[in-house]
């Protein structure tokens, strides 16, 4: 349950950052409000990981998850530039995340 909580942690904190940046610099409240609540729960659900997941492995799967949900967002709806480089970086961290996975397994 500690890796789908984590998992889960990754997702909010992607959706955290997008909401983030759709409050253009908490000029809008709801999107700001809304980012500040995913903020919560990606951490709330962060520390339930922490019983039994090692800090170090959780925290980098979280950012992780949370850097390729940002990237990939803003690929597809911010026609942000997908080069090979790019994706190539991207494959990396999730070759990163689904290594740790399988150590701590």
């Amino acid at each position: 349950m500690a890796w789908f909580f984590l998992f889960l942690a990754g997702l909010c904190e992607t959706a955290w950052v997008v909401s983030i940046r759709y409050s253009e610099g908490f000029t809008k409240i709801i999107p700001g409000v809304t980012g500040l609540l995913f903020m919560l729960v990606s951490v709330y659900l962060l520390s339930l990981s922490l019983k039994s997941v090692p800090i170090g492995i959780a925290y980098g799967v979280w950012t992780g998850t949370g850097i390729i949900g940002t990237a990939v967002f803003g690929m597809i709806f911010l026609n942000e530039t997908h080069d090979v480089l790019k994706l190539l970086c991207l494959f990396l961290i999730i070759a990163g995340i689904v290594g740790l996975r399988i150590l701590e397994a």
